[in-house]
């Protein structure tokens, strides 16, 4: 799977705040990651850091295997981090018109990324007669514009009501499933765990958790394991009745639980079924409390 953006060891310090600290995570094509934090956890100054817009302290990051530059990197790049910035007197149309003018891209787009977004009807509108969810859908629109290979979305339902909420949440969901790769921010679990694949989760800069979302809301928590085959580990794991599923990811099983069960005992099962793993770790259960417990912090 293609890697379109590698951070290690980012760090970024603001005078004697250091608000990232030794971040290093993946995205890999096609899928949906979320970074999630409370407000002041280090999320969008990463995100203004791999977008150019923040000078880094100290760390690397690369764009798609290193194969481009930034620069030109970010022509293959659409990203929404600051309010949706238009003309108040153009219409939803002329708008986008603009932004294809100064991208380089076809004004036939127009149409295309307003259906996309459910704003086709609205395109003779003035902006300034907008909701708040329409502006951030036109935002979307516009960053689409140019067919990014990923979508970078900050705070993406930040102040919307629940309809303007569910509405960006059915678009992201809409746009992955076209393919699109998608990095968002956000300080609620609840968006992470029902639009995102992968998530981050920061606190004060520094990562607490990174992987699947399967793995931060499974209750009982969740094993990573590998053997010499995996095919007879993943039939002989079948049997134990405490396994809700079991998904292979980047040479490791994820074994995720319905009920209880200790490494030790699933390491004497497998044992008398003669296997033997040479990786077991068990990840606790659900990060949903320590999120909640970091957020009550702040």
């Amino acid at each position: 799977m293609e890697t379109i953006l590698t951070i290690q060891n980012l760090d970024k310090k603001f005078g004697n705040v250091h608000a990232v600290k030794n971040v290093s995570f993946e995205i890999k094509k096609g899928n949906v990651y979320g970074i999630l934090g409370p407000n002041g956890s280090g999320k969008s100054t990463t995100l203004g850091i791999i977008l150019n817009v923040v000078n880094k302290t100290s760390g690397n990051y690369t764009w798609f295997d290193g194969k481009l530059d930034t620069h030109h990197a970010l022509k293959k790049v659409g990203a929404i981090i600051e309010r949706p910035n238009f003309y108040p007197y153009l219409t939803a149309e002329e708008n986008l018109k603009l932004v294809c003018k100064i991208k380089g891209v076809s004004y036939d787009k127009v149409k295309e990324k307003l259906e996309v977004v459910g704003l086709y009807e609205r395109k003779d509108s003035k902006f300034r007669t907008f909701s708040l969810g329409m502006k951030q859908r036109l935002a979307i629109a516009s960053a689409l514009l140019n067919d990014p290979e990923i979508l970078i979305l900050d705070e993406p339902t930040n102040g919307l009501d629940p309809q303007g909420i569910r509405q960006i949440r059915d678009i992201i969901r809409h746009i992955a499933s076209m393919g699109t790769t998608i990095l968002l921010a956000s300080h609620l679990l609840d968006e992470v765990e029902k639009v995102c694949s992968h998530v981050v989760v920061l606190r004060k800069g520094e990562i607490l958790y990174t992987g699947t979302v399967d793995g931060i809301i499974s209750n009982e928590g969740f094993f990573e394991l590998q053997s010499d085959d995996h095919e007879i580990l993943k039939s002989t794991l079948t049997n134990l009745t405490a396994i809700d599923k079991i998904e292979e990811e980047e040479g490791k099983l994820l074994v995720y639980l319905n009920a209880p069960l200790e490494a030790s005992e699933l390491n004497r099962f497998l044992f008398q079924h003669n296997i033997v793993l040479n990786h077991l770790v068990k990840r606790k259960h659900s990060l949903e409390e320590q999120f909640l417990q970091l957020t009550s912090k702040h």
